[in-house]
């Protein structure tokens, strides 16, 4: 419910699909989605700054509501974000998930494709419910920081301009990495692919390519033009077969971020007690979301009291207090005792210096006539 906190459990969702991408080989993507990534979510960042600081440090967006009528740079800003990291088609988070999902796919597993997949329909529907709690239905006013919508201001001039200046990133960004099957080339992989091969690999490759050159010109001897002819139209099924799926799954991850948002909108827009009634009805599991699962609580229980029960107990009272104190307090106290004993010796009586001096004399007389 805390509109900073939100963006920030979307960053761990993104950078999930950013680690998918290093599994699968595919760097250039990861660092692709990585790089549009930092321009919407910036932009998030802002944009929920801007609302904090309209409503004057308010962060619960239960406490918020009908928004875009008062802040529409912010709303406007906030929206297209909102659609870029959603992977709406068209805009920059579209093209760097899209080659994430394309890669997993054609590396043969299914499964985290669809982890993936439901990873993507989920940022669509928490990113959007976010927006309609926030900027949609009426101007909520029930908390008693809330201030009145006289008050309300949209972003400063300066704020303003950094939002659309990241608002025009996050919807053009993509376009240094269009997928070839939409005409395009990925400008950014192929500027980083040199940083992603292994030292010598070129050496290799080339050895290897010359190989397979030779071995090939071998063969379309042997076999004839007819030989060549038949590996090349393999090679061109393949490539067409390869654009057809990546067309096919572009659609998909397309019907996903749409349906996503559509989700959201039929939940916090025309039924917003169907969130409620879902809630109350799995309310274990709505609880164990809500307190996330209670690493925390666990966290807390497992190692901070522990550790803090044994820093009290034994480190502070124990070895601090008993030990270090202990020592500087008890010299303290011996020096303090001996003075005390030496200080009622010297009492400036003539009477007791004369008498303590005959009691020596005659203690050290009988001391040598006793030997």
């Amino acid at each position: 419910n805390d509109i900073k906190r939100g963006l920030t459990y979307s960053t761990v969702s993104q950078l999930v699909l950013m680690f998918l991408s290093m599994g699968m080989g595919a760097f250039g993507a990861g660092i692709f989605h990585l790089y549009t990534h930092a321009f919407f979510k910036a932009l998030l960042f802002l944009g929920s700054g801007a609302v904090i600081h309209a409503l004057h440090g308010e962060q619960d967006i239960r406490n918020m509501g009908g928004l875009r009528r008062y802040l529409p740079i912010t709303y406007w800003t906030f929206l297209i974000g909102s659609l870029a990291i959603a992977g709406i088609p068209g805009l920059a988070g579209f093209f760097s998930k899209d080659e994430i999902l394309y890669e997993t796919y054609h590396a043969g597993h299914w499964i985290l494709w669809t982890m993936a997949a439901v990873t993507s329909l989920l940022t669509a529907t928490y990113m959007f419910r976010l927006v309609f709690l926030t900027f949609y239905g009426e101007r909520r006013e029930d908390s008693h920081v809330a201030p009145s919508v006289s008050h309300v201001h949209d972003a400063p001039p300066a704020m303003a301009l950094v939002l659309i200046v990241l608002a025009i990133g996050s919807a053009v960004a993509g376009y240094v990495g269009v997928p070839s099957v939409l005409g395009g080339q990925n400008r950014l992989g192929e500027w980083l692919e040199p940083s992603f091969q292994a030292p010598g690999g070129s050496v290799v490759a080339g050895g290897v390519a010359a190989a397979a050159t030779a071995v090939a010109g071998g063969l379309q001897a042997e076999t004839g033009v007819a030989g060549g002819l038949q590996a090349s139209g393999i090679e061109t099924e393949t490539e067409a077969e390869n654009a057809a799926l990546e067309l096919r799954l572009m659609a998909i991850s397309s019907a996903i971020a749409i349906a996503g948002v559509a989700l959201a909108a039929f939940i916090w827009l025309r039924r917003r007690d169907l969130a409620a009634a879902i809630a109350t009805r799995f309310r274990g599991l709505y609880r164990l979301l809500l307190n996330k699962y209670y690493v925390d609580e666990v966290y807390d229980a497992a190692i901070v009291k522990p550790i803090r029960a044994g820093s009290e107990h034994v480190l502070w009272q124990g070895v601090d207090v008993g030990v270090i104190d202990g020592a500087v307090n008890g010299a303290a106290l011996v020096v303090a005792t001996g003075s005390g004993v030496l200080r009622r010796l010297q009492t400036g009586s003539v009477r007791a210096y004369g008498g303590s001096m005959f009691i020596g004399v005659i203690v050290i007389l009988g001391f040598y006539l006793w030997r």
